[in-house]
Parts: structure tokens; sequence; C-alpha cells
């Protein structure tokens, strides 16, 4: 198993769990995403999904042991199938966190990017070397992020992104130490289980189509869910 899923109290845990390989993605582990997402789309009990990894590292990037011999056209179906799983991840309808406790080595960016918010540990670090590589990867959702210039710095010389770094330029939203990390979770996801389920959500699809927009349509997307959320008798928290 590639990836494991757990739900408890409200939350769904994916985690990575291919510690032997540094959690490098193959297409199993893409497969295991995407089902992942799936799940707790459909799953009204999920208030908060979390995606963290087993073993050192978040994750390796792409496994490229897996490629070794594969025809072209296995090699195009293989990076479709992990943008899938990216996409999968980038639009579950509940706020998402990853947990990035070590590496997160390109496939590793893109599958903590694609969360809503990334809780990093001071080991974390960031880095997308696929063109050092002589692939291409990466180039869309870090830059959104990052910026292009420092996207582009990344990418062109293998530059490694520390956890004070990520922060600073707005990947990582909170460093938390290791030995304080699950606690920090604990609280910060009882807070997220506790808030009204479809606030949170109206709220997360307007953000993400709000910074798409001019602000024009950026406001007609908010009050779009203003209007949502007093259609459904749950606004000031009636629920």
């Amino acid at each position: 198993m590639s990836v494991a899923y757990l739900v408890r109290e409200g939350v769904a845990t994916v985690t990575l769990d291919r510690a032997e390989a540094r959690n490098a993605v193959n297409l199993a582990m893409c497969d295991g995403l995407i089902d992942a997402a799936k799940r707790a789309s459909a799953d009204d009990s999920v208030r908060v999904v979390l995606v963290r990894a087993n073993g050192p590292a978040f994750c390796a990037g792409a496994d490229l042991k897996e490629r070794e011999g594969m025809s072209e056209a296995r090699v195009r179906e293989r990076r479709t199938r992990a943008f899938a799983a990216y996409a999968a991840l980038e639009a579950l309808p509940m706020p998402s966190i990853a947990v990035v406790h070590g590496p997160a080595v390109g496939s590793g960016c893109e599958i903590a990017a694609a969360c809503d918010l990334i809780v990093a540990t001071p080991e974390a670090s960031f880095r997308t070397p696929e063109a050092l590589r002589g692939t291409v990867g990466a180039t869309q959702r870090l830059p959104r992020v990052l910026g292009k210039r420092l996207a582009k710095d990344m990418m062109f010389t293998g530059r490694t992104l520390g956890a004070q770094e990520a922060c600073d330029a707005g990947l990582v939203s909170r460093i938390i130490d290791s030995s304080r990390l699950q606690a920090f979770l604990d609280e910060m996801l009882a807070g997220i289980v506790k808030a009204p389920p479809h606030a949170l959500r109206l709220a997360k699809r307007a953000i993400d189509r709000g910074v798409e927009l001019d602000p024009k349509g950026a406001l007609a997307a908010e009050l779009e869910a203003i209007e949502e959320q007093l259609a459904s008798g749950e606004w000031m928290g009636r629920r």
C-alpha cells in the first residue's frame, strides 16, 4: 500500500506510505492519492484532510526506478496520473493541511502545495530539480505561490528552501518544532472540526475562485457564497 487512509473524529489522514523509498511517487501512489481524495470528498463526516508521510522524508520526488524501461507512452501516462493526483488534492472541498517534516522534492512540493496550508518542522526543505534532471515538472503551482523568480531560481539552480525560507516566501504557513508538532496539530484540527463545515467549504471556494478573477469577479464569488450560506440556514453559527 503506497497511501494509507484513516478517518477519525472528522479528520481524514492521508499518509504517504513508502518510507523504504523515501515516499517517492509511483503510479500506485498517484492512484492512492486520487482514491483518498475521492473518499474524503464523498464523506460528509470529514471536516478537514491531513496529508503527511511516514519515514524521514516527506517525499523524495518521482520514483525514477519505476521509469526505467518505460515506453514514452507509459511515461506520459504516469506523468498525467500524477497531475491528476495533485489536482484531486487541490480540489478537495474541505480544508486540507500538509505536514512536512523532512525533504519535499519535486512531486513532494506539488503534493504539499496542492493543500491549503503547509505546517512544517524546522527540518523540512523544498526543492524542484526537475529541469536539472532532464525533465519538466513543478512549473505551475509553485510560481503562483512563490512568484516566478524564486520558482525559476529553484528550478534552474536546484536551490533548496529551508523551512524558514519557505515560510518567509509564503509557501509554509507555520513552523512547529517536532516535539510540539502533534499537540499543535491536535489543537488546530479541533478548531477546524468544530467550525461550521459549510462555511469553511464556501470560504475555501470563494478564495480559490477569487484569486483567479479580477476584483469585481472576486466580489461576485464572495457574494455568491454568502447567498448560498444564508440559504442553508447555517449562518451565524446555526447548524
